[in-house]
């Protein structure tokens, strides 16, 4: 007799196991840190987020009052529990250092010696619990001359170098517009965290891993360094093209429409020679096609005004969308400049759960970015970012046992 074929497997989750069992205690506020505590709970970490009972993260009332806790909190915190905790008693630092000795990971982002002056530090957190892998997040490194002032996304781009490779030229410095200090040296640390984790695994031993927002970002700015090996010079500013240096046509051309963002970033690299020659055939200048004024990356980079022309000439007869289309089809980079209103009502980053919507308590249906990684097919799903204290009661009583009435006391005495 045939035996009976077995059931087909169910789909994997969207990576929400992989973490599955490990705890996170979330001592972070704001950006840097929240984002690097988020990414591990996306991946499935139970992460509680330990506040302060009165206001809690101070990123909840950035932007005002506006009726619920601020966009901004809500971005950096999906997927999270909130516990409220009074750590300026005594027994609310007794109870952190009970959950201390519960939890996996530890993420810290206070001001420098803040966390120490409370009793929490990394050599006295891993006394209690010596598996623990302990993370803290700082503007500037241990050693350095600056290492005890405060930084924020735009500091450490500053002194990072970011800074000084974006904008025109001749113009002054710009600060780029994604928050690499933040969320750039909170990717790192989750990264460095799966290591350590991985590690714990075969040695059983926890870690103490530091990362500093202004060392973080010499990472994103590698490129500028190898510019600056070839020159000996400072890598310069350099507008909307590559600080290893221009290749005409590199660069944003405008489109019909004149907007703001109506532009399209056309790209011919200097290792594929067809880029030009394809070009030239798209905007109708077939007759260019190994011109020697044109035809290798140094003629064209002398005359760069005249090949950015013929090529703006044609971008402006076009929309962006479909000078992106036209471009592209024909087998050389090109993308059209969208903006946050364009990316975030593209139906196609929801079909695809790159963009999902939660469902807040206060603020309603939220839209917002996802983790991109998608594990089989998909990414993990988002969940509301927590009201303030919300799971207070809940991780109370399953990471310490506490029962109903030992969680009305510490209410009552204003410890939680």
């Amino acid at each position: 007799m045939d035996q009976e074929a077995a059931p087909p497997p169910s789909p994997l989750p969207g990576g929400e196991d992989c973490l599955a069992g490990v705890k996170v205690l979330d001592m972070t506020q704001f950006e840097a840190g929240p984002s690097c505590t988020e990414a591990l709970a996306w991946l499935g970490a139970e992460v509680v987020k330990i506040e302060n009972p009165k206001s809690g993260d101070p990123g909840r009332s950035l932007g005002g009052k506006i009726g619920h806790d601020d966009w901004y909190f809500l971005q950096f915190n999906a997927n999270k529990k909130s516990l409220t905790v009074n750590l300026k008693e005594p027994a609310g630092l007794d109870l952190v250092k009970k959950l201390v000795a519960e939890a996996d990971i530890l993420v810290e982002n206070f001001a420098p010696g803040a966390i120490e002056r409370l009793g929490l530090g990394p050599d006295a957190a891993r006394a209690i619990n010596p598996r623990l892998i302990y993370c803290q997040v700082k503007g500037f490194g241990e050693g350095s001359p600056f290492e005890k002032n405060l930084a924020f996304d735009m500091i450490a781009q500053a002194c990072g170098g970011l800074m000084s490779i974006t904008g025109e030229l001749d113009g002054r410095p710009l600060k780029p517009g994604p928050s690499l200090g933040d969320t750039g040296t909170g990717m790192l640390l989750a990264i460095s965290i799966l290591g350590a984790l991985y590690r714990r695994s075969r040695t059983h031993t926890g870690e103490h891993l530091q990362i500093a927002m202004q060392d973080a970002m010499l990472h994103y700015i590698r490129i500028a360094f190898s510019a600056q090996a070839r020159s000996g010079r400072a890598a310069p500013r350099a507008a909307d093209r590559s600080v290893t240096g221009g290749n005409p046509p590199m660069g944003t051309f405008p489109c019909k429409g004149g907007g703001p963002n109506d532009y399209v970033y056309v790209y011919t690299s200097r290792a594929n020679p067809e880029h030009w020659r394809r070009l030239l055939a798209v905007i109708g200048r077939e007759e260019l096609i190994g011109d020697p004024r044109y035809d290798s990356p140094a003629a064209r980079a002398e005359h760069e005004a005249e090949v950015d022309t013929m090529v703006a000439e044609w971008t402006r007869r076009h929309d962006k969308h479909e000078a992106m289309r036209i471009i592209g089809a024909a087998g050389i980079p090109a993308g059209a400049v969208l903006d946050t209103l364009e990316l975030s009502t593209d139906e196609s980053f929801l079909r695809r759960g790159i963009f999902q919507e939660m469902d807040h308590p206060k603020a309603g249906a939220y839209r917002m970015p996802a983790w991109p990684v998608r594990f089989s097919g998909r990414p993990p799903p988002v969940r509301p970012a927590p009201m303030l204290g919300q799971h207070t009661d809940d991780v109370l009583g399953q990471w310490l046992g506490l029962d109903d009435g030992a969680i009305a006391d510490l209410r009552g005495a204003g410890v939680i």
